[in-house]
Order: structure tokens, then C-alpha cells, then sequence
């Protein structure tokens, strides 16, 4: 099924006033039509939405329940649709919007798995580990290629790490973002909001020597060009180094769900562990709402009861 007009205009809308990411467009997309096809049996262009109403939008949510999705799913569908009927009300293409009538879905919030550190250090060792295997037996095709694979992925594990970074924040570096000297790089972030994260002495060494491994290489290591690249010079892809991470993990006897974003939620619950305050934290993270990083308040409370549970002599009941 292809959009209609009026979902190619809201696709306009999200793509160049609200700077929504491709990714994000594309979800918006897939639940919108999904609602078409279940709800209005539509396989062809849909763009009657002024005859949707009320029960229409419940019976969505209905079929998305015995379709088995989670109540998280359910709910970002029903945002889709509750944004879209919005827009094309605000623009005074639709009377009522049936959506803002649903009540809210109450999702509980799984709290983020976080890495200790000695987990982040086995991954660090884990890296050159597997290189140095892999020129042994033969899974790398040179010397050369595993040493400049390694150094490229140690520094990133210590980007994300260190500046609190998304992947896509962290790959999407150019040289001329850093400042390695004041201990900073310039991240651009969701809805291409710009932000200032820190850069460690770790990181920061990792990064200059390999650094050091691209310019030996004749690449430029100047403004405009990209700091995480594949072996070709192009601008290294998450999906590649979610490829290698998976190795890592392997070699490091770490748990296999371990993602890079796993690094992110470790960067903020150790700084709120170690006396950082929440709104600096929102800050580093780049979190446009408190609410969104008072999480990692819940999981530090968590981990401080299992400490004064198990050394406390009176703390077990």
C-alpha cells in the first residue's frame, strides 16, 4: 500500500519542521498504514481519514491486542496515529481527532540493563584479543587491517562510553568535532540537536592513537571528514560494528545482549553512582525531559538496596 496525499504531506511535515530521522518517518509510516489495512481493509491508497471515528480507533487497538502486540508496541502505534490526526487537524483538514478520545495505555518501563565496570574493561581487553586471534587464524586478511580494526573500535567503545553517545551520535563524528585538547566533542543528536559531550583521557588516547593508524595510512584526519571509517575510508556503519561488538562479547565471556546503547545507560547510571546530579546528567545525554533520565535514579536506588541488602546484618528481613 502506498501513502495518500495527505500522509505524503504529514511525511513532508515530519521530515523538514520537526526534522524527524528517516528512521522515524518510516515507523510513523508503517503504523499509519497499518491502521488502513486493518481497520478500513484497504490495500490500495488510503486518504479518507475525515470517516474515521471513534470506534474505528478502538477497534485498532483491539486487533493490535489480538495480534499479539506488547502494550509498548500498541502505544507507539496509537502516538503515530494521535500525531497524524493532529497534524491534519491543526491544518484544518479533519474536524476531530478520535485518537486524543482513547485513553492513556499505562506501559511500566523496564528498567535499562547497565554494564559495571569491570564488564567495560573485559570489553576494552576484548577487542585487541580478538584481532590478535584473528591474524592467527586467519580470519583477518592482514596484520595491518586487524591493528587499524582494533584501534578503531577500542576508541569508539571509549567514545561511547565516555561522552554518554548514541551510536549513531558517535559515528556520525567528524574530525572536526573534536577538541581533544579541552576534552570535548560536538555531538549532534536526536532532531539534530547539538550538544557538547565529554571526551575522557581514555578515550582520548585511544582516539589519537588511532588516529595516528588513519593518517598512516594517507587518510586525512581533517574538518570534513568522518572519524570512524571501514576499511575502505568510507564512513564505518552501526551495523558493522554491531557485527564486531558481537565477537567482542564472545571473546570478553560477556552477556550476548550487551548493545552500544547498553554502554550509554552504563555512562549515566556510573555518574549518578559516583555524585553526579540528575540535570547535568540530562545535559550530557542530551535528554530534552527529566523524566527521561530519572530512570537511571531508579536503577542506581536498585543497586545501592542489593549492596545494603547483602552487607547490612540486619538488613534481611
Amino acid at each position: 500500500m502506498k501513502p495518500g496525499p495527505r500522509l505524503e504531506e504529514f511525511i513532508r511535515h515530519l521530515r523538514g519542521e520537526r526534522n524527524a530521522s528517516e528512521h522515524t518517518i518510516a515507523a510513523y509510516v508503517h503504523d499509519i498504514i497499518e491502521f488502513a489495512q486493518l481497520v478500513r481493509n484497504s490495500d490500495e491508497s488510503f486518504d479518507d481519514w475525515q470517516s474515521v471515528d471513534l470506534e474505528q480507533a478502538r477497534t485498532f487497538q483491539m486487533k493490535l491486542f489480538e495480534a499479539g502486540d506488547c502494550k509498548r508496541s500498541q502505544r507507539r502505534k496509537l502516538s503515530a496515529l494521535r500525531s497524524f490526526f493532529r497534524y491534519l487537524q491543526k491544518t484544518g483538514q479533519l474536524d476531530a481527532n478520535p485518537f486524543t478520545r482513547m485513553p492513556p495505555l499505562k506501559v511500566e518501563r523496564p528498567l535499562p540493563t547497565v554494564m559495571n565496570l569491570s564488564q567495560i574493561d573485559r570489553l576494552l581487553a576484548a577487542v585487541p584479543a580478538y584481532w590478535e586471534k584473528a591474524v592467527v587464524t586467519g580470519l583477518a586478511k592482514t596484520e595491518e587491517g586487524a591493528e587499524f580494526a582494533s584501534a578503531r573500535d577500542r576508541a569508539l567503545v571509549e567514545t561511547i562510553y565516555s561522552g554518554g553517545l548514541r551510536i549513531s551520535e558517535a559515528l556520525g563524528l567528524n574530525y572536526e568535532d573534536l577538541d581533544l585538547a579541552a576534552g570535548v566533542a560536538r555531538v549532534r543528536g536526536k532532531g539534530k540537536k547539538e550538544r557538547f559531550a565529554m571526551m575522557g583521557r581514555y578515550a582520548a588516547a585511544a582516539l589519537k592513537e588511532y588516529s595516528a593508524i588513519c593518517r598512516e595510512r594517507g587518510w586525512e584526519t581533517g574538518p570534513g571528514t568522518p572519524i570512524f571509517r571501514n576499511r575502505f575510508g568510507e564512513r564505518l556503519t552501526a551495523r558493522s560494528f554491531q557485527r564486531n561488538l558481537k565477537n567482542y562479547l564472545m571473546e570478553g565471556g560477556l552477556p550476548p545482549d550487551f548493545t552500544p546503547h547498553k554502554l550509554r545507560h552504563s555512562f549515566a547510571t556510573h555518574l549518578l553512582d559516583n555524585g553526579a546530579d540528575l540535570r547535568s546528567v540530562q545535559e550530557l545525554l542530551g535528554h530534552e525531559n527529566l523524566s527521561t533520565t530519572q530512570i537511571y535514579t531508579h536503577i542506581s536506588a536498585e543497586r545501592m538496596r542489593n549492596v545494603y541488602d547483602h552487607a547490612h546484618p540486619r538488613a534481611k528481613k
